[in-house]
């Protein structure tokens, strides 16, 4: 099984533009705990999780402060991504590896969508019933 067949094809993104703001309403309404930033090719720049959110808002006064300012700033900038084509076993252990919760999965150069590690673990134990 690929990352083709399990990914969230219909993600959110957000622009270079956003703003901390911007993205934790775009995490709440549509129920993911991290958002890739995108240029205009649909290249992912970087990774908003809510935990760097949280991490920022832990040094500083109040998240209030930072609402306005762009949420890119605070993500994993070049984040790690791979083809759609990838097995899920191997994107599995890559996540593991590099501690990443979640995966943006590309293709042709654009981004796909995304996966996250829950995903995964699902997909196997699914894969594994079905083979029993």
């Amino acid at each position: 099984m690929t990352l083709r067949e399990v990914l969230h094809a219909h993600i959110p993104t957000l622009s270079p533009e956003s703003t901390v703001r911007d993205a934790v309403d775009k995490m709440d309404i549509y129920q993911f705990p991290a958002l890739v930033v995108v240029n205009d090719s649909m290249e992912p720049l970087a990774v908003v999780t809510e935990g760097d959110i949280c991490r920022v808002v832990s040094t500083r006064d109040s998240l209030t402060s930072m609402a306005n300012e762009p949420a890119y700033i605070y993500g994993s900038a070049d984040p790690t991504s791979m083809p759609a084509d990838t097995e899920i076993g191997e994107a599995f252990h890559k996540m593991l590896n590099s501690g990443l919760t979640i995966l943006p999965v590309m293709d042709d150069e654009r981004l796909a969508g995304i996966v996250l590690r829950v995903d995964l673990m699902q997909a196997m134990l699914l894969d594994i019933a079905a083979n029993d």
